[in-house]
């Protein structure tokens, strides 16, 4: 094998070729010539990336020998493997620099391992290891020779750099970390990575990416790397070294200089000014920045932190209170508002929605998160709505378009007396705009596309994001969800028919749920048998949900999210109707013509409010009555690009408080995610929150008045979410829901209650509510990365991962089991081999204790029934909806089949992905972030079958003892996923 590796190089990873050429992909010389390399005799040379094809391709060639890796598959398989070690390294320094050799080994390895060639992998190791030794013996003769002195480039003068200076700095970084996080490491491989005359912001991005590489050996080191990164960020900011205890000092004298700068640079509101700066200034509580991880730190520095010509002028500190001011604009007390917005804010104990996060205080406040349209069936409504996304995206609003009113495929147009194209031509213009207005180059425009399940063009609809056919008619970038009436269900499970007609012929259906959309929809229908309505079709309901579940195996989409349920349980449904819920599903109001639906975000970080092994509800009730207060403020100071927007959140002022780490407060119960135990905290911690979240609302409504639609709204007529469970239990045909005689057999959701709901209803009776809405649980993608915990109500994706998103790929590694792995004296070097090796999952690690395992399985080891019963707790409280997405290990169509169903009687009003994995991967599931996290067009079934027919059969011939080559056959699905990993989409939070 090659001993000797070169870089890759460019901002934009090369495309290199196992045969040694290398495409550029129209990178300059220049961009080229960012990356440099460190041998291991500290020489540093131009990157070669050819020279990691002909390494790898050597790793094969000496374990398969030069007939077995001389074929083209070997040679794609190396072709692929080398970008993505050219990406992960690219990204590790976007900004170009230098990186060892020992570096690219470590991708190299990882790589190999990742895609399953843990044979190569293993070769590679063990000759690395050998080279390792040999380097030893020869460093152990040379020791006596003294250590040339290293100079470094600082201010433009040439001088030797100051090792004992260095070493306090890591030391500092490392205080307080515990016993097994250790300064010398961390200088060994930073000194590691100089060479002589190496710049001195080089020094300390050494010393960071030497912290970075340690936080696998013990997660703790996360802190160090950010303490590393604190100490860049305060230099490139106050323009000189700056210790951990000098920076305290400095903070309360640097904030009235930073607001200064931001308002003469334009970037704050001037009345920031008006504040007492000085107070806040004293406010700051600088001992909260070595809260971050590593992660969080770079993941604000990157895209949340102000900055003038690419140089940040914003403290971590600084910036939650810039937030924080900003919320306040509107108090009267606006200096003590502010401090309680920052309390809540620095503590970590609630969070903000990324755009609160990005605006607030700025000149352009556009602080809401998501935007809900309906299109209306006219080429100027429809091109308006087109240009309304346009403009709600370029200010980073998340958008869900309902298009079940737009007239169907060879309807007929009376303007023109030609027939209709349908929706799709208008859903790719749709799709274009999304990827043209990408919100500032902060992030991709992201919207879904909502149709409701009886539009005729629903079975094209459902074909949007195949990556075969058409691709005039394919929408790869946009989000598709289906919006389905209980009409449909109930006709699944009772095996009837189903018919689909245009809405130019049945208007009223838009509007209409439950009892009177059937009334209408089955006239309808008798007069499509008697031929007075076409174009129209039939066909057996079960056929389009086999559909509709195929469809959503292979492609990610469209989501499963329910019309009724959405709209029987809605507080406002005496003021319009809900058309489609949002991007992430997770939103549920009203849209018209004249209204366009808003929603402002923000978490409760859960496991910072559980005490002693249960829920602190004095502090919880705290955090929510500050953090509704936060959330209702931002209607008020909001910048609206459209005016009907405006409009709607005004008269509404709907907010959406959701939570996140949901898995870490797990953790800290001791409870597996994959129990009663778990399905039953939901329930208790899901209550909690909203109570105290409606007895925030009905406070702020005695201060400030209720919100204009409240009379006639179920809050007004003492209807609670809970209660609506019964309206939903009668729509769909039943008294009750219950488990006894008269139960709906369409409602089965547990009933009990713990906290004081009468006296809440008593409340709103007298005080009314400030919002129509309160609760909604959005999937939390980079805030809570930014506070380290897992996002919103997800399982763990995996005890050991890469995790990518626009600032990099980054190690996360479980504390929590890295903890109990220690009390064990089972974390070692072997430990985290292994998890490396089973990509995050315990469960093939023998020496794991079986309780163990339970606590810490990943989110495919995770039955999906107990994600769905956790969820209908959940919702049972909320009056909204919760992004919920559903993991499945070893899909078939009776799994998929019975998961869904089972969603929809446990009375959930919406669903998000479906993140499925062959059964062959189930314990490997985690890092493989190449075939989860693309769209892949190598998912289609057999000749003849649908996928979800193959994965039935797959699941069949695994009952029967299966072949390894059976197991492999069982198609997954492979798809961008937004709550987790996936770069490109963080569109909600």
């Amino acid at each position: 094998m090659q001993p000797a590796l070169n870089t890759p190089s460019p901002v934009q990873p090369a495309h290199v070729s196992a045969t040694g050429a290398t495409d550029t992909a129209g990178q300059s010389a220049g961009a080229l010539a960012q990356y440099q390399i460190i041998r291991r005799n500290g020489a540093v040379v131009p990157f070669e990336p050819n020279k990691i094809a002909v390494a790898m391709m050597k790793a094969f060639l000496a374990v398969h020998g030069t007939q077995g890796a001389a074929s083209a598959s070997v040679r794609e398989v190396v072709d692929s493997l080398t970008q993505n070690v050219v990406r992960a390294l690219v990204r590790s320094r976007p900004g170009g620099g230098t990186f060892h050799i020992e570096d690219v080994q470590d991708q190299v390895e990882l790589g190999l391992m990742r895609s399953g060639h843990h044979e190569i992998a293993r070769a590679y190791v063990l000759y690395r290891e050998r080279r390792t030794q040999e380097r030893a013996s020869q460093a152990a003769a040379a020791a006596q020779a003294p250590a040339p002195t290293l100079h470094v480039i600082d201010g433009g003068q040439r001088v030797a750099l100051d090792l004992n200076q260095l070493k306090g700095l890591i030391e500092s970084a490392c205080t307080g970390l515990g016993q097994d996080v250790k300064p010398e490491p961390i200088v060994a491989e930073t000194m590691r990575n100089l060479y002589d005359g190496v710049p001195v912001d080089e020094v300390y991005k050494a010393s960071i990416l030497a912290a970075r590489t340690l936080i696998e050996k013990d997660p703790d080191y996360t802190y160090a790397t950010a303490r590393l990164l604190l100490h860049t960020i305060a230099k490139e900011i106050l323009g000189e070294e700056v210790s951990p205890a000098q920076l305290g000092e400095r903070y309360a004298s640097y904030f009235p200089r930073f607001i200064q700068k931001g308002v003469d640079h334009e970037l704050l509101d001037p009345r920031l000014l008006e504040f007492d700066l000085t107070r806040l200034g004293a406010a700051l509580k600088a001992e909260r920045d070595l809260q971050f991880d590593y992660l969080g730190l770079q993941t604000l520095y990157d895209r949340y932190f102000l900055h003038v010509r690419k140089t940040r002028i914003e403290l971590p500190q600084a910036f939650f209170m810039r937030v924080a001011m900003g919320l306040a604009l509107n108090e009267t007390d606006r200096e003590a508002r502010a401090i309680e917005f920052y309390e809540v804010l620095s503590s970590f104990d609630f969070m903000s929605s990324t755009p609160t996060l990005f605006n607030s205080g700025t000149l352009r406040s556009q602080l809401s998160s998501c935007y809900l349209t309906t299109v209306p069936d006219d080429l100027d409504g429809i091109y308006e709505s087109i240009k309304e996304n346009a403009l709600l995206s370029k200010f980073a609003g998340g958008l869900g378009n309902d298009w079940t009113r737009v007239r169907a495929l060879g309807s007929h147009i009376k303007g023109t007396n030609g027939e209709s194209q349908g929706v799709v031509p208008f859903l790719k213009v749709v799709n274009d705009t999304a990827v043209a207005v990408n919100q500032g180059g902060k992030r991709k425009g992201a919207v879904c596309t909502y149709l409701e399940t009886w539009h005729l063009d629903i079975e094209e609809f459902l074909e949007l994001r195949k990556n075969t056919g058409d691709d005039r008619r394919r929408t790869h970038d946009m989000n598709t969800a289906n919006w389905i009436p209980d009409l449909f269900m109930r006709r699944v499970m009772e095996k009837g028919d189903w018919t689909l007609f245009s809405p130019s012929d049945c208007p009223d259906l838009h509007d209409k749920f439950g009892a009177e959309f059937e009334k209408a929809y089955v006239a309808y229908e008798e007069r499509a048998r008697r031929g007075e309505i076409k174009p129209s079709k039939s066909l057996p309901a079960v056929d389009l949900w086999r559909k509709m579940l195929s469809m959503l195996f292979e492609t990610g989409h469209p989501w499963i999210t329910f019309k009724d349920a959405c709209n029987v349980r809605s507080p406002q449904q005496h003021a319009g109707v809900v058309h489609s819920s949002n991007l992430c599903t997770e939103i549920t109001l009203n849209t018209s013509d004249t209204e366009t639906a808003v929603c402002n975000l923000g978490s409760v970080n859960l496991p910072q409010h559980i005490k002693d092994g249960k829920i602190d509800h004095d502090k919880l009730r705290k955090t929510i009555a500050t953090a509704m207060r936060m959330l209702d403020n931002v209607i008020d100071i909001n910048y609206y690009a459209v005016k009907k927007a405006r409009d709607s959140n005004l008269r509404h002022r709907p907010v959406g408080l959701g939570v996140m780490g949901f898995q870490d407060a797990l953790y800290a119960l001791r409870i597996p995610y994959a129990s009663q135990q778990a399905v039953e905290f939901a329930d208790q911690s899901m209550e909690a929150v909203c109570y105290h979240a409606y007895w925030a609302s009905t406070e702020l409504s005695a201060e400030r008045g209720r919100y204009s639609s409240y009379e006639g709204s179920l809050w007004d007529q003492g209807v609670l979410p809970l209660d609506t469970l019964e309206l939903l239990a009668k729509a769909r045909g039943g008294y009750s829901t219950g488990e006894g005689p008269g139960a709906s057999p369409y409602v089965q959701v547990d009933r009990s209650a713990t906290l004081d709901w009468e006296a809440l209803r008593r409340k709103i009776a007298q005080d009314g509510m400030r919002n129509s809405n309160c609760v909604a649980i959005a999937p939390t993608a980079t805030i809570s990365n930014i506070i380290g915990v897992d996002a919103s109500i997800e399982p763990c994706f995996g005890n050991l991962s890469v995790k990518s998103n626009l600032s990099g790929e980054f190690t996360v590694i479980n504390g929590y089991l890295v903890k109990d792995l220690k009390r064990l004296g089972l974390w070692d070097d072997v430990m985290v081999m292994d998890l490396k090796h089973f990509d995050g999952s315990l469960r093939s690690i023998d020496r794991v204790p079986q309780d163990i395992k339970a606590l810490y399985a990943t989110a495919f080891e995770v039955e999906p029934t107990f994600l769905v019963e956790a969820a209908a707790r959940r919702q049972k409280w909320i009056d909204q909806a919760q992004s919920l997405n559903i993991y499945m290990a070893g899909a078939s169509g009776k799994k998929l089949d019975d998961t869904y169903k089972l969603a929809w009687l446990r009375g959930l009003k919406t669903t998000y992905y479906l993140r499925t994995i062959s059964a062959t991967h189930a314990e490997k599931s985690t890092v493989q972030s190449g075939r989860l996290n693309a769209v892949s067009s190598g998912s289609a079934a057999p000749s003849g079958m649908s996928a979800l027919e193959a994965a039935a059969a797959a699941a069949h011939a695994q009952l029967s003892s299966p072949s390894q080559a059976q197991l492999d056959a069982t198609p997954a699905t492979d798809i961008k996923f937004c709550a987790i990993d996936d770069p490109g989409c963080e569109a909600c939070q």
